[in-house]
Formats: C-alpha cells, sequence, structure tokens
C-alpha cells in the first residue's frame, strides 16, 4: 500500500526525504490551458522556505522549483499552459548537514516519529526525519501553488493567531498585517509581542506551539457531500496531515460546545438575488456542504520536539538514554506552517470544485483560472 497521495480527481503524490538529494510532487488531475510558470509557483514557496529570520531554523535552502512535465508553450499561447497530463515538480535540497543527526541515529527523539516509524517499517532514515520531516511540506506548497490557479475567484489567506498561550487581538485584525512581519500575523500588536517572546524561548533552547487561521473566500454554496465526502472532515484531513498537526476546527470549532442552539444557529434572511447569513459560526460549511459564506478552519501545531534541553528516551535496543537534539530547529514550526495551510485548503478545494463539476455537470459560481 502507498500512502503518499491526497485528492481525488485533483491528485498530488508528494515523494523524497529532507537529507535526500530532492524532494518533489507530481500533481494530476489539472484541467488544460491553465497558466502556470515556476514564478507563479516560486512566489509561494518562498514565503514556506526555511532561514527568513531568527524565529525558524537556520537552514538555508532556495527551494528552486523546476517544472519537469505537463506544460506546453508555443507560439500559439501567451505562456506555458497546463497539459492536462500529470505536472511533476522537483525542489532540490542544497543545504543538508547529516552529520546534524548521527548523535542520534540509535536513540528515539521523544516528541518525534522516530519511533512508530520503526516499528512500522523497521527501518528509518534519522537524518532530520527522512520522510516525516516538515521537509516534505515545500512539496505540498508547491502542489497548492498549483490549485490555486485552477481556482479563480476563490481567496485563500492565512494567520498565526496564538502563539503559546499568547493570542492575537481580533479587533486589531487586518489582513494587510500578515505579510508585514515575520510570523504571517494579522494583528501587529500581537506580532511585536511574540518577537520578544519567541526570542526568549529561542535562547533557553525550547519551542512553542502555535495556531493558525485560515479564510477561503469566494466559494460557491453547493461544494462537499453531506455523507462521506464532507468538505469539513476532507479539510480536517489535510490539515492534520500537516506535521505537529494536533487538532482541528471549523468555523466556531470546540467553542461551539459551549453554546447554545440559539446562539449557534447562523440565521438566514432573503437578499436581492439570493440568501445570506447573519452569522458564520459554522465556518462556511453546513451538512459537509459549502455555504457561500467563507470557509474558516483553525489547527494547533504543538511544540517543536526538537530541542536542545536534556530529555530521556530510550535507544532502538531498549535501553535508558538522555538526548539533546542537535541541528536546526524551529522554536515555533507554527510559523511556517502558515503557508502551508494555505496550501493543503487550496488543494482541498480544487479537488472539490472539480468532484462539484463532475456530478452536477455545474462549476458554480467559480470557474478556472485562464489568464
Amino acid at each position: 500500500m502507498s500512502f503518499n497521495t491526497f485528492g481525488h480527481l485533483f491528485r498530488f503524490t508528494t515523494w523524497g526525504e529532507s537529507h535526500g538529494p530532492a524532494l518533489g510532487v507530481v500533481v494530476d488531475g489539472v484541467p488544460p490551458g491553465i497558466l502556470l510558470t515556476p514564478e507563479i509557483i516560486q512566489r509561494d514557496l518562498d514565503r514556506r522556505k526555511p532561514g527568513q529570520s531568527k524565529y525558524t531554523t537556520q537552514r538555508r535552502e532556495a527551494d528552486e522549483v523546476k517544472i519537469l512535465s505537463g506544460v506546453f508553450e508555443d507560439e500559439r499561447t501567451d505562456g506555458p499552459r497546463t497539459t492536462g497530463t500529470p505536472i511533476s515538480l522537483l525542489i532540490e535540497n542544497t543545504d543538508q548537514r547529516s552529520k546534524d543527526y548521527s548523535d542520534i541515529r540509535d536513540k528515539y527523539r521523544p516528541g518525534h516519529a522516530d519511533f512508530t516509524y520503526d516499528q512500522k517499517y523497521g527501518i528509518r532514515d534519522y537524518r532530520g526525519g527522512g520522510r516525516t520531516s516538515a521537509r516534505e511540506t515545500a512539496a505540498r506548497v508547491a502542489a497548492g501553488a498549483v490549485a490555486r490557479q485552477v481556482l479563480a475567484g476563490v481567496t485563500i489567506r492565512a494567520s498565526l493567531v496564538q502563539v503559546g498561550p499568547h493570542k492575537i487581538d481580533y479587533n486589531s485584525f487586518d489582513w494587510n498585517q500578515v505579510g508585514e512581519n515575520p510570523f504571517f500575523c494579522a494583528d501587529a500588536k500581537a506580532a511585536e509581542f511574540w518577537a520578544d517572546y519567541l526570542d526568549g524561548i529561542r535562547k533557553d533552547g525550547n519551542s512553542v506551539g502555535a495556531v493558525i487561521e485560515v479564510v477561503a473566500e469566494g466559494v460557491p454554496a453547493g461544494w462537499g457531500a453531506p455523507v462521506y465526502g464532507k468538505l469539513s472532515a476532507d479539510l480536517a484531513s489535510a490539515m492534520m496531515s500537516i506535521n505537529a498537526v494536533k487538532a482541528v476546527e471549523i468555523g466556531d470549532g470546540f467553542a461551539a460546545a459551549a453554546l447554545t442552539g440559539v446562539e449557534n444557529a447562523d440565521q438566514m434572511r432573503a437578499g436581492a438575488d439570493k440568501p445570506y447569513f447573519l452569522s458564520n459560526h459554522a465556518g462556511g460549511i453546513l451538512g459537509g456542504i459549502s455555504n457561500g459564506d467563507p470557509i474558516v478552519c483553525r489547527f494547533a501545531v504543538k511544540p517543536t520536539s526538537s530541542i536542545i534541553t536534556p530529555r530521556q528516551t530510550v535507544t532502538s535496543a531498549n535501553e535508558d538514554a538522555d538526548i539533546i537534539t542537535k541541528g536546526r530547529h524551529d522554536p515555533c514550526v507554527g510559523i511556517r506552517a502558515v503557508p502551508v495551510g494555505e496550501a493543503m485548503m487550496a488543494l482541498v478545494l480544487a479537488d472539490h470544485m472539480l468532484r462539484h463539476r463532475g456530478q452536477t455537470g455545474r462549476e458554480g459560481a467559480v470557474g478556472f483560472q485562464r489568464n
């Protein structure tokens, strides 16, 4: 069995390891005729790549993408266009330091998948976690950039909304601030506070978790299915598949458990051309189907498990040991998870768009991006 593929009609398969020569992704099901250049994909990859601030891992990777297949350009087209065949994308690894991990070859890092991976396969790549490394998410972001080209009229944005116990002030929420600080945060004051807070965490050799909020606007009503093809279920699966994610919620999520039915139900009124909702506790999804409101999804990322503080563990020979995880690691891995969350939202929506069109013969209010 292989579990490296996600999606149904719009599918992607990632491959590669953290310290291998390269990693990449094959994207299948992309409609033909869509403009796709390396520069379009690179924009998203540049937001995710490591080494951009002292608050992320200092591994230096250009993350330069190469399109190996699935596009064609000649004098009749105004740029490289998708052909409808599989699109293969390559990202070379250039700054591996595998020697940093030689001391943990026979030790299981607490909080990592070392033990479970070894138990399942009987072999593991200890160099940075191999296949289980967050390095794999570069391939997802590349695939997500392709998905964004499929989705015309849909805007997908994300913000870090909590670092450790410190949350943003939603009264100060401004999407324009996301690109103005190293935390992808829509609250400028929260970002300023996090800078000092994470500085202390980093210097202590520790790490903290975070919460990321992803919002998709422009999704028409009707995407998804009521039972096993729920849009909400696929989003939860997509976000939970991201490294270090431990919880996902749609709309009010866990907070809905504290509400009454009167408070929670989104009331409706008749609009000029279609109904509208007076609130969005549901996060844009009812019964697994989009209702036309913004889709709101949050996911929680645990603290980075690789820390230089000594921890107790065991060896592969079942002997007690102590471990210090050397190398270059994020004091808060949630920072670089922001563009990854956007990518996974785009990938799920592109798949559901094609599934909706395939079942109903309609594209809804959204069409393909062809310019």
